[in-house]
């Protein structure tokens, strides 16, 4: 499995011939992206926030690739076609499967009204061989997934985990791997010195990659 980040929480997961990209966002959003983004099998969304769904390019790429996301996400970019899924749905892309889990997105003043996010999903895909976990902006809550690699989110302020919520997820998860998302936003910046500190605190491997950077996983 070969896992590639972009800007905030977009990933490309390639695996079993497959490419897998995950909240395509508009934070920092390069021209360079595009040719890679368009190459795509299908497309997971997490929630409506345009840091993880940039309307404007989707709308662009190729139409024979599926979107998938909740109604949430529908009804705010109506321009996208969209098929819906929800919490416990299976999406079966040939030998690969991708479990949609829940999420909670975290709430704060700023949000309030059209920015609340009511409809938040995550993604588990499993190839047969590696389970890799994308939580989206979420908070952390008690649950039963398991999975080798745990893509999360670690700002915190109020909108989804910190680096402490964060790394006691990756050990109830499983996770022999960590990869930190969701660090793009200058409003929320993280906090280098405290991801290290709780990760290396609580036994954590992790890898923060650079934008555009890839790492293999057997």
């Amino acid at each position: 499995m070969k896992i590639t980040k972009f800007p905030q929480s977009c990933l490309l997961i390639e695996t079993n011939n497959k490419r897998i990209l995950i909240d395509p966002g508009n934070l920092k959003y390069k021209d360079e992206y595009f040719n890679i983004w368009k190459k795509a099998d299908i497309i997971l969304i997490t929630h409506k926030h345009q840091d993880h769904c940039n309307n404007e390019i989707l709308e662009k790429l190729n139409n024979n690739i599926t979107i998938y996301s909740s109604n949430e996400v529908q009804e705010a970019n109506r321009n996208l076609n969209i098929k819906l899924v929800k919490e416990n749905d299976i999406i079966n892309l040939d030998n690969i499967k991708i479990e949609v889990v829940k999420a909670i997105h975290g709430y704060q003043p700023l949000l309030k009204g059209a920015g609340e996010v009511h409809e938040n999903i995550g993604y588990i895909i499993d190839d047969g061989k590696t389970r890799l976990y994308t939580t989206s902006d979420t908070i952390c809550f008690k649950n039963d997934y398991k999975a080798d690699i745990l893509c999360v989110p670690v700002t915190g302020h109020g909108l989804t985990m910190s680096a402490f919520e964060a790394s006691l997820y990756a050990k109830e998860v499983g996770a022999i791997l960590t990869i930190p998302v969701h660090m793009d936003n200058p409003i929320f910046p993280p906090n280098f010195e405290y991801i290290k500190e709780m990760f290396e605190k609580y036994d954590v491997e992790y890898e923060i990659l650079e934008n555009g950077e890839s790492i293999e996983v057997d």
